[in-house]
């Protein structure tokens, strides 16, 4: 584990007991309240947010009438959809058609059961968080898939085989980015992990070249912009949910903001210390932390343009892949020539070592013109 107690004083944290408030049932029942009242408010205010940030991005108002700076507008859109006709294309799966939300939606939920929101705070500590995150978090790609297979529609089908792509190419260097992580905290807990940035200093000063690549590569598994080939409208109308309306549609749109919740919050968790930090209560510093990553996700989107399929594929394998394994090789000699405690030194070398290799490999990166590589 990586130790810097005497340059950077611990963060001082009462943890919780395992079991609180007391009992298996209790803590089951109070923690699953938990989860679903921080994912489903932070979700709607998610919403509100970049549509108001936009607007500002943009030189317009955004969402302004329905409550006061429009707070209430996601509440008006909910309301809106729930009183929409559902409809079922002809010659549509309807089984598949209608589990597909569920399955896209459910999974974010279960992202949520290891996350910590203090020291000890959590559904679950589990001690290989990192494998259940990564796994759990791949299940809403088969959600994808099932709309657009269950849809009988090609376009739609053409979206969701993009998304498939897309996910197996940008797992690798995701959890190759991650692998740094573990070998630095000594640890598979999503608990562990913070608190051993608590105990010295976020991961993003000993990570920058793994932030980098598990940001970009998360942005481009949730198909948040530039990488949001699955609603390119100019080619393949509406993406996956084209034949959707109604609460299932809806499902989907509360699902892609779920998604940028759960990134926001891993990235937090991972690189930014997670709840740690001093005077504000642990949890609110979870949450400080992960609005701080959706903004730079929403100024993203309001800045950059949409990339190629082409581009989109080549980015993953010919730049954020040999990223995640020169960091895990660094990473690796790292803790194998510091055994006990890594040099404060090594914060300005890897910060300077990462961004030579991003230098190197962006002038080496082509994504290959007019022609179609991928």
């Amino acid at each position: 584990m990586v130790t810097f107690d005497l340059v950077f004083p611990a963060w001082q944290f009462k943890g919780l007991p395992p079991d609180w408030p007391g009992g298996f049932w209790w803590h089951f029942i109070v923690f699953s309240i938990i989860i679903l009242a921080f994912v489903l408010t932070l979700v709607i205010m998610f919403i509100w947010f970049e549509r108001r940030t936009l607007g500002r991005m943009q030189a317009r108002m955004g969402p302004n009438r329905v409550g006061p700076f429009g707070l209430l507008q996601a509440m008006a859109d909910a309301i809106k959809v729930m009183l929409k006709e559902d409809i079922v294309p002809n010659g549509a799966d309807k089984l598949v058609h209608l589990l597909a939300p569920l399955v896209a939606f459910v999974p974010v939920l279960m992202v949520f059961a290891v996350m910590p929101f203090q020291d000890g705070a959590a559904l679950v500590n589990l001690n290989i968080g990192v494998l259940y995150v990564m796994a759990v978090s791949s299940i809403s790609t088969l959600g994808i898939f099932m709309a657009g297979w269950g849809s009988n529609n090609k376009y739609t089908l053409i979206s969701a085989m993009r998304d498939v792509a897309s996910v197996v190419s940008y797992e690798i260097p995701v959890v190759l980015s991650l692998a740094g992580i573990v070998l630095l905290a000594g640890s598979l807990s999503l608990n562990d992990i913070v608190r051993s940035q608590a105990q010295s200093v976020p991961f993003v000063l000993l990570q920058p070249l793994g932030f980098i690549v598990f940001f970009l590569g998360g942005m481009a598994e949730i198909n948040r912009s530039p990488f949001d080939l699955l609603e390119a409208d100019s080619e393949i109308v509406a993406g996956f949910h084209t034949e959707y309306s109604g609460m299932k549609f809806a499902l989907f749109y509360l699902a892609e903001y779920a998604e940028a919740l759960v990134l926001s919050t891993l990235v937090a968790t991972f690189f930014l210390g997670g709840w740690g930090g001093p005077l504000l209560p642990p949890w609110l510093w979870l949450i400080v932390k992960s609005w701080a990553v959706f903004f730079v996700l929403v100024w993203i989107r309001a800045t950059v343009p949409r990339v190629r399929i082409d581009q989109l594929m080549t980015f993953s394998w010919k730049f954020l892949f040999p990223l995640a394994l020169l960091n895990l090789v660094v990473t690796a000699v790292e803790v194998v020539a510091w055994p006990e405690a890594l040099p404060v030194l090594l914060i300005p070398v890897n910060i300077a070592v990462g961004a030579v290799l991003v230098i190197l490999l962006s002038r080496n990166f082509k994504p290959g013109g007019s022609q179609v590589e991928a």
